[in-house]
């Protein structure tokens, strides 16, 4: 079959080639894919970011992001027949969406909400999964907090306003000038345009900050927080509660070596700080579909490109200026 597999770690990694086609485990479901989106996670994994944490050995299949139809499911598998419409976001070690075939664990399977086309549903497994376990799972988000999410226009950030406004929170977020009224449209109540104002210098008493671009804005939204208040980011320094979600506590030492700034910073202001990678869960993703069916929740796509074209598509990403998500499509 078809597939983009990096055969060797960094930015000219990734190149198309012909592969066998999986094989089906006891507890897998086949999938044709028939679209798979694309996120920042695929350029750093690609890259090698992850590589001492996530020990995938080239070559291996890229892409975290898939929609498409069973046509085979394991010899344990009972919530699937041949011919559903599913979308997923495989977990950690198991990717490769950027194929012409997956086989994924069912538990990390959900039926395609029917509301939403292939290239829709593509987009919306990562994000999602990352929008409803950083406000539910961690931060326990409930109605009348306050929640500041950055680049609301991306990918990520789209996702993430529409959940906290669905938990009933205030959201404020921060976007370029050509974005403004995008992002209001999705629900912001507040909004910083960035070119123009030092979101710091302007908003404070803020419950909860997801944070995206690490760095200098990870440290100025700690002093947007209230005391007690909560800062994720899935672009900061990882933290010694990532070395337990990955099942090696004997990283938790170097991760808290990572983290020490940002968390002494932390400290200092009376806030907390949690790194966040999100986890692949099939019952989750049964959730949100309900949410996309009802219209609570909406996708937001930038464009979409042909298979084929899946080496540009990930240039388009890298640029940094997608509104919404990329999708490859077949």
């Amino acid at each position: 079959m078809k597939a983009f597999i990096v055969d060797s770690y960094g930015t000219d990694g990734l190149r198309a080639a012909d592969v066998p086609q999986p094989t089906v485990g006891h507890r897998d479901v086949l999938v044709q894919v028939r679209a798979a989106g694309i996120s920042p996670l695929d350029k750093m994994v690609r890259n090698g970011e992850f590589k001492r944490l996530l020990k995938y050995r080239p070559p291996f299949i890229l892409g975290h992001d898939v929609a498409g139809v069973v046509t085979e499911v394991g010899t344990d598998v009972r919530a699937f027949t041949v011919g559903d419409e599913v979308y997923a976001r495989p977990r950690d070690l198991r990717i490769g969406t950027f194929a012409e075939f997956i086989a994924i664990d069912a538990d990390d399977v959900a039926l395609k909400p029917r509301s939403l086309s292939f290239d829709e549903a593509g987009a919306v497994p990562l994000v999602a999964l990352a929008a409803w376990q950083t406000l539910l799972d961690l931060a326990h988000v409930e109605p009348g907090q306050k929640v500041l999410v950055h680049a609301g226009a991306g990918g990520l950030g789209s996702t993430v306003i529409q959940v906290a406004k669905h938990l009933g929170a205030h959201v404020a977020t921060t976007a370029r000038t050509g974005d403004l009224e995008r992002v209001r449209a999705l629900g912001a109540d507040e909004v910083i345009d960035f070119t123009e104002r030092d979101f710091a210098e302007v908003l404070s008493g803020y419950d909860v900050v997801l944070d995206s671009l690490g760095g200098t804005n990870l440290e100025k939204s700690l002093t947007v927080l209230r005391r007690g208040g909560l800062a994720i980011s899935v672009a900061g320094p990882p933290d010694p509660s990532f070395a337990a979600q990955l099942g090696q506590p004997i990283l938790a030492p170097v991760m808290a070596l990572l983290s020490r700034k940002v968390r002494k910073r932390a400290k200092q202001l009376g806030v907390r700080y949690v790194f966040f990678f999100m986890r692949a869960n099939g019952a989750q993703l049964e959730e949100l579909a309900a949410l996309y069916d009802s219209g609570t929740l909406r996708p937001v796509l930038d464009r979409t490109f042909p298979f084929e074209e899946t080496l540009e598509a990930m240039a388009y990403v890298e640029q940094g200026r997608a509104n919404g998500k990329i999708v490859v499509t077949r």
